[in-house]
């Protein structure tokens, strides 16, 4: 059967965007200063996936430090840095990686907006600690002139219809026609933004936008901050960008992006995957998706028999 072409690109031919295969290091020495409204990405924890060397910890970071001595560079004077990570792990001893970073950057004069939890509901389980469930994203600007567009990722009230009950403005409505502010803490799926978390899935087996990549975060996380962190056709750039989820955040919402990434095959999934949303079948989860939640009659939700077992024997 012949597959049908595309009416129209979905991409904006005016949107410029580049992978660049190489070190990020050495191609970002490359741009010229203040370049880019945002800078988003996860960098590599140094926990020994595939793409990154494990070193020790001091090592790790005085190599990050370089590069993020580069990203301020090319980092615009209303610009933000958006760093997201999780923990480093030594011989079941954690590091939080947000904490090392935070000197980092404050060393370089940056300043922090928010610390976001991104919290999501399955992973790895752990055995001789609890299990981690969330990772943080460093909101850092350059200047106290940076750009914010609250109003594109305003969410639902929950009482539209609250007005003030004393004062000057007795009896007038108080919320925001456009809806709330979603705090500083965010939960993506808005009929749960009232628990102030961002409740995103991670990108795991079943997750459809499911690539190789072992560390691959989901197109919808970066697609908020590039919504309220930059205007239309602002430059956007990831240092580390893997599969390219950053620069499909930034392509679908028409912001020019450049993605550096030193593995030649994921540079190559990442054209695949533009090439794809470009044809419009891209399978990307919907930024206001609710989280599947398994009913008590689905089978995954019950106890196993087995266990039902060993709870009556235990009882005897």
């Amino acid at each position: 059967m012949k597959v049908k072409e595309p009416l129209f690109d979905y991409i904006n031919p005016q949107i410029k965007y580049s992978i660049e295969n190489g070190d990020a290091l050495k191609v970002l020495k490359t741009f010229e200063t203040e370049k880019f409204d945002l800078v988003i990405t996860s960098p590599p924890y140094n926990i020994g996936k595939s793409y990154e060397t494990k070193t020790t910890i001091e090592q790790y970071l005085k190599s990050q430090e370089e590069i993020i001595t580069e990203l301020v560079r090319v980092l615009s004077h209303k610009g933000s840095i958006c760093w997201q990570v999780g923990n480093y792990v030594e011989k079941g001893e954690i590091f939080p990686l947000d904490i090392f970073y935070y000197q980092i950057f404050k060393k370089m004069g940056l300043k922090l907006r928010n610390r976001i939890v991104w919290h999501f509901g399955h992973g790895l389980h752990a055995s001789k600690r609890f299990s981690g469930r969330y990772e943080t994203i460093l909101w850092f600007t350059k200047s106290d002139n940076y750009i914010f567009n609250l109003d594109d990722v305003r969410v639902p009230a929950k009482y539209p219809g609250k007005k003030h009950f004393k004062g000057p403005k007795k009896g007038m409505l108080s919320g925001n026609p456009m809806g709330k502010n979603p705090s500083d803490i965010w939960e993506i799926v808005v009929q749960d933004w009232e628990n102030e978390l961002w409740n995103i899935p991670n990108v795991k087996a079943n997750h459809p936008e499911k690539t190789i990549h072992p560390a691959q975060y989901p197109v919808e996380l970066v697609e908020r901050c590039i919504l309220a962190l930059t205007d239309k056709k602002s430059w956007v750039l990831d240092p580390f960008c893997g599969v390219g989820s950053a620069l499909i955040a930034a392509i679908k919402n028409e912001r020019n992006v450049i993605g550096i990434e030193k593995e030649k095959e994921y540079c190559e999934i990442s054209k695949k995957r533009i090439n794809d949303y470009n044809e419009g079948i891209l399978k990307l989860r919907p930024i206001n998706k609710t989280i599947h939640k398994p009913s008590k009659t689905d089978k995954v939700a019950q106890i196993p028999l087995e266990w039902q077992e060993l709870t009556r024997n235990g009882d005897n």
